[in-house]
């Protein structure tokens, strides 16, 4: 069994992370006063003591603990450790996203640091570091300081302010979204889900000192010998830590796109050249801002990555991502530059990696097939690399990449030469149709449970972004990704009786469901041009506007006279509401299609 200490935005998100497995687990927090329903696991609330604690891993079983705790809740922290260290349960740490520490701001390690920090003539401290801290900092009141404590705006936090002290007019809330007037501002080094950010800039807006208190270390490793310590930043680490430290949960693995493969590959390249090491793996940063830890490994003159897939059928599982300095011995291969716009970093695709040949992609034809997100993968992890302290020119290759490819999609899409370097999670969910919609089931539940009026149906990453931005008063239950099983989802919602869904949609899936499939994975149904040219015709745009033969749906935002376009969307969306409003007959659905700059068009 496994055991998440939440009542975080850590600790939700891992509850979304373990939900999709579908596998029975607790959730604890202290108060029992965050909003979170889950399919799967069963909420217990109350502070746990050691013996308790020990008590309760003992009783149920517990082989798997997720520590998604707040990172100042310093003694719940300890006493994981202790009970996990005496059971030899491992643990895996949920931690936060942290900014750089900027210097123009005051670091302090404890409450004791800030007096000598203010103004001997009095004036106002807003704090902003909790109620737990209001009688930490009564000291202050005492010389002379007025404190205004920023708090929960719940009653329990309320009556225990009052109990340390505090009266009504010197608290304020968080949901007041106003900045009291103050001369110096109080904080925890709480990352960015804390919302640290948006204090700073708020307060350095108006001006006033700023004092942070550092966050504390975690554990203390001269006291506990912990018997397995993973930490992770995110719901992809969380996931794949939690398939390797308790396969059985999830019963179906997750993988890694060739983008994340690539990117391992080339910090792996550089941290052999500068530093002479060769680490069994190296840290990832994906595009959702977390970072992942991903094995790798060397040969004579270069670094590799192993493709894993997953238990996502694809062609190109266990493929080896090379990349090697261009001083190697592959330098004198048919190289083509990947233009990143880094400074002294030169990156080049070779052997096994495909070229465009066609209009419609990211990149004109000539230029290495590898899509703008692992681009930038590698770009960002290559550039916070503070140890490349000279040029550097390197190579990615793909061994049997040409064989490979011919058993892909490649050939159809003008993709020559070798594979393509895709993804734009970095993380490859597994693909199984049985599996995978009971996974949308189980999303739907679980949005349905969160108490949402709207539910936001979308294909992936890309859309969501989009769809979250339309729709940002909505919680993250409410967004569910469907891939491409638009009717299975849209069935859910009607047996859920889910009264409103928005369906957001890419080009690409609409010209298929537009023709009525239901289920857009392109193993099942590929583009029809004939449907295209009749769905132009009803919009009332003559084909030679369009130009040559079409080779992927996306090239329609860029051959469609602007002044066209709405007119064209709305019979995409009119002729996919054919198919889909008798889905869900008892409920209202809104389609919307979304291009390739996030513009969202409707009827």
């Amino acid at each position: 069994m496994l055991l998440v200490f939440g009542g975080t935005t850590e600790g939700r998100k891992a509850a979304e992370v373990l939900e999709e497995a579908g596998s029975p687990y607790f959730y604890s927090t202290k108060t029992g006063e965050q909003d979170i329903s889950l399919h799967h696991g069963t909420v217990i609330s109350g502070a746990m003591n050691g013996e308790a604690m020990l008590a309760f891993f003992r009783e149920h079983g517990i082989r798997l603990v997720v520590d998604a705790a707040h990172p100042f809740a310093t003694q719940l922290h300890e006493t994981i450790a202790r009970v996990c260290s005496d059971l030899q349960v491992p643990i895996i740490r949920y931690e936060r996203i942290y900014p750089p520490r900027d210097p123009s701001i005051t670091w302090i390690d404890d409450y004791s640091d800030i007096a000598p920090l203010l103004s001997p003539h009095g004036g106002t401290l807003l704090a902003t570091t909790g109620v737990q801290s209001i009688g930490k900092l009564k000291r202050l009141e005492r010389e002379g300081m007025k404190v205004i404590y920023r708090i929960l705006n719940r009653e329990s936090s309320i009556q225990l302010a009052h109990q340390q002290g505090a009266t009504d007019d010197q608290l304020c809330f968080y949901e007041d979204n106003i900045l009291p007037d103050a001369d110096a501002i109080l904080l925890k080094e709480s990352g960015l889900s804390g919302g640290f950010t948006e204090k700073i800039e708020a307060a350095k807006k108006k001006g006033i000192q700023i004092i942070v208190i550092k966050r504390p270390r975690l554990f203390n490793f001269s006291t506990f010998q912990l018997f397995n310590l993973t930490t992770v930043n995110g719901p992809h680490g969380l996931r794949r830590a939690v398939e390797k430290v308790l396969p059985e949960f999830f019963p179906l693995y997750s993988g890694l796109t060739t983008g994340t493969c690539a990117t391992a590959a080339a910090v792996a390249a550089a941290i052999r050249l500068f530093k002479d090491e060769m680490p069994s793996e190296v840290p990832v940063l994906l595009p959702d801002g977390e970072t992942i830890s991903v094995p790798v490994g060397y040969g004579s003159g270069y670094a590799y990555c192993i493709k894993e897939a997953g238990d996502d059928p694809d062609v190109t599982n266990g493929i080896e991502v090379r990349v090697a300095p261009l001083s190697s011995p592959q330098e004198g291969e048919n190289l083509t530059s990947i233009p990143l716009g880094l400074k002294n970093i030169e990156v080049y695709a070779g052997k096994g990696i495909g070229r465009f040949t066609l209009p419609g992609f990211d990149f004109p034809p000539g230029e290495p097939a590898i899509n703008k997100a692992p681009r930038e993968m590698i770009r960002r992890n290559l550039e916070q690399l503070s140890i490349i302290h000279c040029p550097l020119s390197i190579v990615l290759s793909i061994p049997n990449g040409e064989d490979i490819a011919r058993r892909t999609f490649n050939p159809r899409l003008g993709i020559e030469g070798g594979i393509s370097i895709i993804g734009v999670s970095g993380i490859v969910k597994p693909f199984s149709e049985e599996a995978f919609i009971n996974s949308i089931r189980k999303c739907m539940e679980v949005a349905k449970a969160s108490g949402t009026e709207r539910v936001v149906i979308n294909s992936g990453f890309k859309s969501e972004q989009y769809l979250k931005a339309l729709y940002p008063d909505l919680p993250a239950q409410a967004f569910v990704q469907y891939g491409n099983y638009i009717g299975e989802t849209l069935r859910i919602a009607s047996e859920l009786s889910i009264p409103n869904v928005t369906l957001g949609v890419m080009l690409g899936k609409a010209v298929k469901l537009a023709q009525g499939h239901l289920d857009t994975h392109s193993k099942k149904v590929t583009m029809d041009i004939n449907f295209i040219q009749e769905m132009l015709q009803e919009a009332n745009i003559q084909q030679s506007m369009v130009n040559s033969q079409l080779t992927l749906a996306r090239e329609l935002w860029e051959r469609i006279p602007k002044e066209l376009i709405e007119g064209f969307c709305r019979v995409v969306i009119s002729h996919c509401a054919e198919y889909c409003e008798s889905l869900l007959p008892d409920g209202h659905l809104t389609i919307l299609l979304i291009d390739d700059d996030g513009t969202i068009h409707s009827l």
